[in-house]
């Protein structure tokens, strides 16, 4: 089976959607520092391309979990594969994702990251498919509510592929 890219986002309308997130955050967190938590391996573009643009002190750390294997669903089991570095007890921490979609990893997520006592817990996705939610989220920053399409760039894999797209794109399964 062979597959092919279709353009859904482009570089430019996720790079002007990215700088007004980030405005909005460094005014809503004016005055304090921001903990990002950056959810790997496909949060990491944006998570860079986000904290460049934000104003106020930004720390970082890195979690990896997992649930899709190399499927196009989730496959509804979460693990964690890589756990932070650093506590997060007394941080205004906020999460960054790449996707959000059944809400069942990030529900397993933010349960975890609330019982290590963080000052204020947030959530910031590049992409949300609402449609698809099984699990009820609260996002605070939402960059995109897209379709029920499997994507891929920014990031974003099929099977470790297309990740360096620059933009958002629609696999299509031939």
């Amino acid at each position: 089976m062979s597959e092919t890219v279709r353009v859904l986002l482009s570089e430019e309308e996720v790079d002007r959607r990215i700088a007004e997130i980030a405005a909005q955050i460094s005014r809503d967190y004016e005055g304090k520092e921001i903990h990002m938590i950056c959810v790997l391996k496909g949060g990491v573009f944006f998570t860079c391309e986000l904290s460049k643009r934000v104003t106020v002190p930004v720390s970082m750390d890195f979690m990896s979990v997992s649930s899709y294997g190399a499927d196009t669903k989730s496959s509804g089991v979460v693990k964690i594969v890589k756990d932070l570095d650093l506590s997060i007890q007394g941080k205004d921490v906020l999460v960054v994702e790449d996707i959000i979609d059944s809400g069942r990893t990030l529900s397993y997520l933010l349960e975890y990251l609330n019982n290590q006592g963080p000052k204020s817990l947030r959530l910031c996705t590049l992409l949300d498919k609402p449609e698809r939610r099984v699990k009820e989220i609260h996002v605070d920053y939402t960059c995109f509510d897209i379709p029920d399409e499997f994507v891929v760039g920014y990031g974003l894999d099929y099977a470790q592929k297309y990740r360096n797209l620059p933009y958002i794109g629609v696999v299509e399964l031939d």
